[in-house]
């Protein structure tokens, strides 16, 4: 019997809380993974020790060199941090902070936070000073964790707003001045190294399984960050040694349970990547490490998808001939053994020697046996494009307070654009279907979160009265038990005529539909049409990650195909090219044909005059669309576009 509590409480009767010090009744199932016998992190993590304590868990590049630590160095480094933030004041549940790329340091400073009684808690680097604040105010932070003087910086504009944080610690880079309380990693670690273990090992005793160790806080795209609240027992994540690279933000929830937990669990050895991971030393560290298992979120996948055609259209003919002859060889196969085939024709076992395996080793993918993504919608015709070529990314879905992945898709049980089924453990419920099946997704089982630190009504909201967690993501079952993703339901846009619209199946056909669009929003709320902002495939700075005006050689391609000139995103937008906007509004057009409803066509567009980004503030962490801040951001195009006339062909609304 599961008991949900109307008021917050204390109680371990309750399936959810919002107390910092709150316990939850964890949701033991009969038999299964759902019966095993809950564990804290401390008993997880002594759990590896015992197991793998001679293998190696961290691999950081210094130089040319690895540095590594076996899983004993890791767990003996966990718990000096844990000693040392003792002594700097850390109280029990109250959060540490940490705000700075992938790192031993890192992963150290969060398990030690854990261990000493505290929560852990990472803090995207894109966050503004007052985003951190908000942050550090609401787990009541007693410690920040700084990669660098960078991030530093914010921290200092904002300490005098802090009344409970207590110490600084810088973990990369020399200090450029001493101020009080403020430490490197060094001098941190050496805190409490004269201190007896007996503290440490008090607190460690007093943990519970169901109670909170990780705070997770969630992006704020639609308002103020909310902090998931994760029990020990959450992250418990339910062989032979993976090799995983660590580069997606830790603050994210998919990156700490790959990149953190699983490997705990299973002995994996996590190679750190450059900061510039994303800006294009990725791919470099691909080759080196050779990974077993690699995580991309879609834009990843779609970066290394356009550099491959990139390369691939400046290739011979006789080359191209092949790729395409292979590719096609490699889709056909692959869609049939997804459907049961277990039959490899000899042009695939030939096209295997001849392109596949050249293409995994260029990519650093030899070794790898599971391709992830997650976070965020992928396209189809991304999916096709690495099935073609033998490489199938597999979807991963869920969300914070589902601690991570929910379903998973396996290579005995994949669908390509289906996310898979229920980890095993794990129940779903379609809240409400239509006469489609399709309904709001509804989560239950022991990976489900406490509550929202210091948030009721948002908890009570989340949590359905008989316990599932409601996603707020659309979706439906086919007859083989493969969940799809249908829509959003805070995106779902509600046209004056009172139809529902999901938006991202529109915005995915017409990027496929015109290889040169970059990103596309659709907007149309309330409004009596639909029209759609959209961006142009750019180059990227390497530095500040900001969109530059210069196309990418495969838009720059694309391009001369329709008899344009055109080498910037300034040629093309305001109208100045007929070609490329013919193009666009083909491409919309036929996307139109194919909806199933007048209300879902769109009618008018506007190119903007540079690509969404992280840096530019439209895109999240993990690259996801934030629709409220891009409305917001170009307000007045969009009311432009509800003013003028149509858009068509002879005359594009481009300005």
């Amino acid at each position: 019997l599961y008991i949900v509590c109307l008021t917050p409480s204390n109680s371990d009767h309750c399936l959810w809380t919002t107390r910092r010090d709150g316990e939850v009744k964890l949701r033991l199932e009969q038999q299964g993974i759902g019966s095993e016998t809950p564990k804290t992190v401390h008993e997880l993590f002594q759990e590896a020790v015992k197991k793998y304590g001679d293998y190696f868990a961290l691999a950081s590049k210094k130089g040319d060199k690895w540095i590594k630590q076996t899983y004993k160095q890791y767990y003996e480094e966990c718990r000096k941090a844990a000693k040392s933030f003792i002594k700097l004041g850390l109280e029990r549940f109250h959060g540490v902070g940490i705000l700075g790329f992938n790192s031993a340091e890192w992963f150290i400073a969060d398990i030690g936070a854990i261990l000493a009684g505290g929560f852990a808690v990472g803090i995207y680097t894109t966050n503004s000073p007052e985003a951190c604040q908000y942050v550090a105010e609401n787990c009541g932070a007693n410690i920040l964790v700084v990669e660098n003087h960078k991030q530093l910086e914010k921290i200092l504009e904002v300490q005098h707003k802090l009344p409970l944080l207590k110490a600084i610690i810088q973990y990369n880079g020399e200090l450029k001045e001493k101020r009080p309380n403020l430490y490197t990693w060094s001098e941190f670690m050496s805190l409490g190294s004269d201190d007896p273990d007996s503290q440490l090992d008090k607190i460690i005793e007093s943990q519970k399984p169901n109670q909170c160790c990780t705070l997770i806080y969630t992006s704020g795209t639609t308002g103020q960050p909310k902090g998931v609240m994760l029990s020990h027992d959450n992250v418990k994540a339910t062989k032979q040694q993976e090799l995983v690279i660590s580069y997606l933000p830790l603050s994210h929830i998919a990156a700490q349970m790959i990149d953190i937990w699983l490997p705990i669990t299973f002995g994996a050895q996590v190679f750190f990547a450059q900061p510039d991971a994303l800006k294009g030393s990725l791919i470099d560290t691909l080759r080196e490490v050779r990974p077993t298992a690699f995580m991309g979120v879609p834009r990843v996948w779609e970066k290394i998808q356009e550099k491959m055609k990139s390369v691939g259209a400046k290739s011979s003919a006789l080359r191209r001939k092949v790729a395409a002859w292979a590719k096609e060889v490699g889709l056909q196969t692959n869609l049939k053994r997804m459907n049961g085939a277990s039959e490899l024709p000899v042009n695939f076992r030939l096209a295997r020697q001849l392109v596949y395996k050249k293409v995994r080793k260029g990519l650093g993918l030899d070794r790898c046996t599971k391709c992830y993504t997650g976070a965020a919608p992928i396209t189809r015709e991304t999916l096709e494009f690495f099935l073609s070529l033998d490489i199938p990314v597999y979807e991963l879905y869920g969300m914070s307070e589902s601690c991570g992945p929910h379903t998973i898709s396996l290579p005995d049980a994949f669908r390509i654009t289906s996310c898979g089924k229920e980890i095993t453990g794990c129940r779903t419920m379609i809240y409400k279907p239509d006469s489609d099946g399709s309904g709001e997704i509804c989560f239950s089982g022991r990976h489900i979160f406490m509550g929202y630190l210091n948030m009721e009504d948002k908890t009570k909201e989340a949590i359905h009265e008989e316990g599932w967690l409601h996603s707020g993501d659309l979706g439906k079952h086919d007859r083989n038990g493969f969940l799809y993703i249908t829509g959003r339901i805070k995106e779902l846009i509600i046209t004056a005529g009172g139809e529902n619209i999901p938006p991202v199946p529109i915005e995915d056909a017409v990027k496929e539909a015109v290889p040169i669009i970059s990103n596309a929003m659709v907007v149309g709320d309330k409004a009596k049409f639909l029209a759609m902002l959209l961006t142009l495939k750019c180059t990227v700075n390497e530095e500040t990650g900001e969109p530059q005006d210069d196309l990418t050689p495969e838009a720059i391609a694309y391009c001369l195909k329709l008899g344009s000139k055109a080498t910037k995103v300034s040629d093309i937008v305001g109208g100045k090219d007929k070609a490329v906007e013919a193009a666009i509004q083909k491409g919309i057009a036929l996307v139109n044909e194919k909806a199933i409803s007048n209300a879902q066509k769109v009618q008018k567009w506007v190119l903007l005059e540079k690509d969404f980004s992280i840096a530019g503030g439209e895109l999240g962490p993990t690259m996801k669309l934030k629709r409220p801040v891009v409305a917001k951001m170009y307000k007045e195009q969009i009311d432009q576009l509800y003013t003028d006339v149509a858009t068509t062909s002879a005359n594009p609304l481009s300005k």
